[in-house]
């Protein structure tokens, strides 16, 4: 069975389970992948089975832009967005005309976007959309200047930006932790938690539900808390 991943923490807990999977008879191999479009390509051309990267939004979003249907298998773990910074510590001290870099993709733009509102930094059209835009802020008190990037592009970039929201595996790889860099966090509450996806009409597939059961395991669990702190979150 091939499963695509991005490298932290996808990778890392999918390579953790290949033993528990050898002793199930199934020989598990891991492909990496350093963006969040070449995942799902595989997935639509059938070159993996499944893959781990991606919260249900993203999902249905990708698949619906590129004609096909995922499905997502169960949870697994939840990397905690942030507004990053190296130049305030508080959302107090972001001054007026601060330049923010902001995921261009659409649902980590929406999710981007709902967290400023929820903290009252702006205020959106209505903030119970999940493909909230730019467009749809109707206050924006600081005038914030967003500035559109890829999720990939913005983590070696954010000191250019007086702040920069950068989700959990792209935080992760560049060393930085929503407790002590971030100015504001996700809660565990969050509906972006990352899941086993796979083909419709796959999910229920014996091996996909024993790499799930797997990757629930408590060794995952205990392997999340310990290694990934508060920046990532198991969710189940």
């Amino acid at each position: 069975m091939t499963v695509a991943a991005t490298p932290i923490p996808a990778g890392e807990l999918v390579t953790l389970v290949k033993d528990d999977l050898k002793k199930e008879g199934i020989d598990l191999e891991v492909v990496i992948f350093n963006d969040y479009v070449q995942p799902n390509k595989a997935l639509q051309d059938k070159s993996v089975d499944a893959n781990l990267f991606q919260h249900t939004p993203y999902m249905n979003n990708f698949g619906k832009k590129n004609n096909f249907e995922m499905a997502a298998v169960g949870k697994v773990y939840l990397p905690t967005m942030a507004l990053y910074s190296d130049k305030v510590k508080s959302l107090e001290e972001l001054k007026d005309g601060a330049t923010i870099f902001i995921p261009n993709d659409p649902t980590n733009l929406t999710r981007a976007l709902l967290l400023l509102d929820k903290k009252g930094l702006i205020k959106l059209k209505d903030n119970t959309k999940l493909d909230s835009k730019l467009s749809d802020i109707v206050e924006n008190t600081k005038n914030l200047k967003f500035v559109e990037l890829s999720a990939e592009q913005i983590a070696p970039r954010y000191k250019e930006a007086d702040a920069a929201f950068i989700t959990g595996s792209y935080a992760l790889d560049s060393g930085l932790n929503p407790k002590d860099n971030g100015i504001l966090s996700e809660d565990k509450d969050s509906p972006y938690v990352n899941v086993l996806a796979t083909l419709k009409g796959r999910e229920n597939e014996e091996k996909i539900q024993k790499l799930l059961k797997a990757l629930q395991s408590e060794k995952v669990k205990k392997y999340i808390e310990e290694k990934y702190k508060d920046v990532i979150i198991p969710a189940f």
